[in-house]
């Protein structure tokens, strides 16, 4: 395995759960250099994982294969800003950043391979999608360097830029769409009278068994669903009901608005560099 070394820039959820996917693929605390300005939680992170760890990009980014930014999209500009004073062509950016475009890495950081990417939260477990695409200065190989790490977090897809807003819609969003199908399976199961745990139970291994099927079968889902829906059944029932209540024209509005909305964080991001 290439061991590429890695530098963090803000070790919160997402950086912090690259940071343990990468221990548990194989990366050694000395592979590693973690950038988090918060000194009690960089001193945390030293204590916890062996890492060095440090509070400024200046102190860390010198000599890294690879530097990940993980900061809070309003924290761009700044973070960019210390950088650039420090992040050279030799470099590989790859950016953990949702909806701020390529344009802005490569205004503040010049001929520095981007790689922008869109994980999403199941990543805290290992079981993330994370789609990645590539800058104008950046080779096969620089994106091959970059699956290479985000594969610690889960499954990596390359697409165009231009798709990544869709990206971030149905895959960066839509976690919260499935928690917000499961909240109303098992509120309406425990209604119905299973107990809070059992509900709970049934409906986390209902949605995972149902995406473990679907990435493993042949079929696309619809035709999964129909041999589900027996005719007259009680699954013909329930879906009939979301079918008359517009189900299906809910849930495209809602990734339709949520893509939208990424363009316009997006153009904001762009505005402000």
């Amino acid at each position: 395995m290439d061991r590429s070394s890695i530098a963090i820039v803000g070790v919160g959820a997402m950086g912090g759960a690259l940071l343990s996917g990468l221990l548990e693929a194989g990366w050694t605390p000395a592979d590693l250099t973690l950038i988090e300005a918060y000194e009690p939680r960089a001193a945390e992170l030293r204590e916890a994982t062996g890492c060095r760890t440090v509070t400024v990009p200046s102190d860390g980014i010198d000599g890294q294969d690879i530097v990940v930014l993980a900061v809070k999209p309003q924290d761009i500009h700044g973070a960019l800003l210390q950088l650039a004073e420090v992040l050279t062509a030799d470099q590989v950016l790859v950016a953990l950043v949702a909806g701020v475009p390529i344009s802005v890495y490569e205004r503040a950081l010049g001929e520095v391979p981007v790689i922008r990417t869109m994980p999403n939260t199941p990543a805290l477990v290992g079981e993330g999608i994370t789609a990645c695409a590539a800058g104008a200065h950046a080779t096969a190989d620089h994106l091959a360097m970059a699956r290479t790490v985000l594969s610690a977090v889960g499954l990596v897809e390359e697409v165009d830029e231009a798709l990544m807003d869709a990206v971030t819609a149905v895959s960066g969003s839509g976690p919260a769409y499935a928690y917000l199908l499961a909240e109303a399976m098992v509120a309406e199961g425990i209604r119905q009278g299973l107990d809070p745990a059992t509900a709970l139970r049934l409906t986390a291994r209902t949605i995972r068994g149902a995406g473990t099927m679907m990435e493993t079968s042949d079929d696309d889902p619809s035709v999964l669903r129909e041999r589900v829906a027996s005719p007259g059944g009680t699954t013909a029932e329930a879906l009939a009901v979301m079918d008359r209540r517009g189900f299906v024209d809910v849930v495209r509005e809602a990734v339709a608005a949520a893509t939208d909305r990424s363009i316009e964080l997006g153009e904001i991001a762009a505005g402000q560099s």
